[in-house]
């Protein structure tokens, strides 16, 4: 579990130099397969963002209709980026996400059950922070990219939430103690990534 943190802390110091538009050399993308490539991409090297989508699935995974809370999640990221192109001002955004990231991970650590209300919300409004910061590196496209690029980022976290939720659910029904054990290491290695994140925020 040591040797776990300790590369999740490595991996979340070294994606910093990559950013949404590894695709297009840091240009904006200028068509509709560069905006869908670039919002597939963006959730997945952002490691800060992929460990909350992969958290979320693992937590809603001992919830029933976990699948809303996932939806929610999207549905939230999505609002978050229309607020951002919009030009609404989102102060500490950065610093939002990485907490989020800290609280996912410890509420896998702790097993704490929430009902599917009370999560679904909180992803939700976790959800408009990360879409948030999902748009900065968009901003100024034209409409197809655009679009393209709020599919992609979209398809992706479902991808990623259903898989962690579907694998968490197999390992819950397979041995209990595998599912504690995966729930502790996933919960831990968000934790640690948020913290760091938070500090590099802060710092910056």
């Amino acid at each position: 579990m040591k040797a776990f943190i300790v590369a999740a802390t490595a991996l979340a110091v070294f994606p910093r130099m990559a950013w949404a538009h590894h695709f297009m050399d840091g240009g904006l993308p200028q068509t509709f397969a560069q905006g869908l490539l670039s919002g597939l991409g963006h959730p997945v090297i952002g490691l800060d963002h992929a460990a909350f989508i992969v958290a979320a699935g693992f937590l809603l995974a001992s919830v029933e209709g976990g699948m809303w809370g996932v939806l929610a999640l999207i549905v939230g990221a999505l609002l978050g980026a229309v607020l951002h192109l919009a030009g609404a001002l989102l102060p500490g955004a950065e610093i939002g996400v990485a907490l989020s990231v800290i609280l996912i991970g410890c509420l896998l650590v702790a097993r704490h059950r929430i009902g599917l209300t009370w999560l679904a919300g909180g992803l939700a409004l976790a959800g408009v922070l990360h879409g948030y910061a999902y748009a900065e590196s968009i901003f100024g496209a034209e409409a197809a990219p655009l679009a393209a690029y709020l599919t992609g980022f979209s398809l992706v976290q479902l991808g990623i939430a259903t898989a962690g939720l579907l694998l968490h659910r197999r390992l819950i029904a397979a041995r209990e103690a595998w599912a504690r054990l995966a729930s502790s290491g996933v919960g831990a290695a968000a934790g640690t990534i948020g913290a760091v994140f938070l500090v590099i925020n802060i710092a910056a």
